[in-house]
């Protein structure tokens, strides 16, 4: 469960272990899909096309699986950062 207090600044609470998802968005589709099972490996997860730009420019795909704590999670978001395919990660 995320719970979030309106009235702070503070960060939501997020409870683990949980499903988070992550946006990849590139050049290449089949780099992108490649990007995802190299940082994913072994682990149980989920992919679907997500969108094209209007010019077809950029593709993106959504990618989720279970992560087991805040630390898991920010090591998959870094390692998605940083790969050579990946122009973004939300």
């Amino acid at each position: 469960m995320i719970t979030f207090d309106e009235n702070t600044q503070e960060k939501p609470e997020i409870d683990y272990p949980r499903r988070w998802g992550f946006k990849i968005i590139g050049r290449d589709r089949q780099a992108l899909l490649s990007c995802i099972k190299e940082v994913m490996g072994d682990k149980k997860h989920l992919c679907s096309v997500g969108n094209a730009s209007k010019t077809g420019k950029f593709h993106s795909y959504n990618a989720s699986c279970e992560v087991e704590s805040q630390e898991e999670r920010d090591r998959l978001f870094k390692c998605f950062q940083e790969h050579a395919d990946v122009q973004f990660v939300i």
